[in-house]
């Protein structure tokens, strides 16, 4: 209930006034039945956009410390995620991956859409990264097609570290649906998942135009900051004159 309480009424018309977005290509999201909408993560503000404009709901995984911050802050943060239809997935430990699978095809099970960020994180820098293969195992293991969508504007919008949004024109746009049944029972092979999750990014790539970088988010983020953190303490060293 309060799902659709801040779908029409509390927050979805805010983000429809603050962003304005054009949609493109929504009669490729099924009006019935399971599916996977695949797409970039630019933004925080993603979480709440795609939601916002599709007619369906959708059911997103979100790391987990959306939901564990600490204090009346914590404790409000993770009682708006929850009713806004998102699932927290810890992503730490070898087990993270599975669990995520599990949680998504529980969704899927129900014939609901769940939302997936493939790169696993939020771009940095604006950039399209590898994709992860856990939505090539949830795609062949639930036997559903993968729509792809690109969020563009969004970063401008809303870089990393911004609270506030800034007023951005902003598309949400969804490529036709990615059938991988020539797959089915192959969801053990890893080169198979491989071909899948990267057909997957490259049609999120032609929809979104991004710059695409063949490496991992998250391991380019730890390079980044490794970097950063050499440089400050170079800083620190340096004698002043």
């Amino acid at each position: 209930m309060f799902y659709y309480l801040l779908k029409y009424v509390l927050l979805g018309p805010l983000l429809r006034l603050v962003f304005r977005p054009r949609i493109e290509g929504l009669e490729h999201v099924p009006a019935s039945g399971p599916a996977i909408v695949a797409g970039n993560h630019l933004s925080f503000s993603d979480h709440f956009l795609m939601p916002a404009i599709l007619k369906r709901r959708i059911t997103f995984l979100a790391k987990a410390e959306y939901f564990t911050g600490p204090g009346v802050k914590g404790r409000l943060t993770a009682a708006f995620f929850r009713s806004a239809g998102q699932i927290p997935v810890d992503r730490s430990g070898k087990d993270a991956g599975q669990a995520a699978i599990r949680e998504g095809l529980g969704v899927l099970s129900k014939d609901e859409l769940l939302g997936i960020y493939p790169e696993g994180t939020r771009s940095h820098d604006g950039r399209l990264y590898k994709g992860k293969v856990g939505v090539a195992v949830m795609a062949l293991r639930a036997g559903v097609p993968v729509i792809p969508c690109a969020m563009i504007g969004t970063f401008e919008a809303q870089p990393p570290g911004k609270v506030v949004p800034r007023l951005h024109p902003v598309v949400i746009r969804f490529g036709k649906p990615l059938d991988f049944s020539r797959y089915a029972g192959m969801e053990n092979e890893k080169a198979v998942l491989r071909a899948i999750t990267d057909e997957i990014m490259y049609a999120i790539l032609m929809l979104s135009e991004q710059e695409y970088v063949d490496q991992y988010a998250a391991v380019v983020k730890a390079e980044a900051s490794q970097k950063a953190e050499q440089r400050e303490r170079r800083f620190r060293r340096t004698p002043l004159r």
